[in-house]
């Protein structure tokens, strides 16, 4: 089975995360390519999806979002998961006990589960490299509560992405 995972990724940990999953179902012996959104144009040749998009303020990339909502026909008649990187550091929960990947669910995902029937949908932590900062987004990083809130480093959980990945691989098997 063909699989494409399309991603949208400001700087480049989602990329990471979507090219880790095509390789995973690439393993398990299944057909996949990562690509971003704006190099997707045919979708006739893919029989399963798997979308995923950095958040920003509690939404997907526009790109991200666009690409479902103009390929919803294609994407709600073949199997689709979707994935958001986003949330920094390494606790689960916030001070208020809240689980971060819960509360880090995109405002999207309500639209996106009624549009297309995704068979599932998860939240990875991200990274962040302040390199790859803008220089309004470096500026704010220097108040001291920012640092806190936007902690520098590499938090994706590989087993858990490599977990999801075999999951895919398997449902697609079936």
């Amino acid at each position: 089975m063909s699989t494409l995972v399309v991603y949208a990724s400001k700087h480049g940990a989602t990329q990471g995360i979507a090219e880790r999953i095509a390789a995973k179902l690439g393993e398990a012996g299944q057909e996949a390519e990562a690509r971003p959104v704006e190099a997707v144009d045919d979708l006739a040749s893919y029989e399963a999806f798997v979308v995923g998009s950095a958040v920003y303020a509690g939404h997907w990339q526009k790109e991200a979002s666009a690409f479902v909502q103009r390929n919803r026909t294609v994407l709600a008649s073949r199997p689709v998961w979707l994935f958001s990187s986003g949330p920094l550091g390494t606790e689960a929960t916030d001070g208020k006990g809240r689980d971060l990947t819960v509360a880090a669910e995109p405002k999207e995902m309500a639209e996106f589960e009624g549009a297309i029937g995704p068979k599932g949908h998860r939240v990875f932590f991200g990274a962040l490299d302040p390199g790859k900062l803008g220089f309004t987004v470096r500026a704010i990083r220097k108040l001291p509560a920012a640092r806190t809130m936007l902690p520098e480093g590499d938090f994706r959980d590989w087993t858990e992405i490599d977990t999801w990945a075999s999951s895919i691989a398997h449902d697609l098997a079936q």
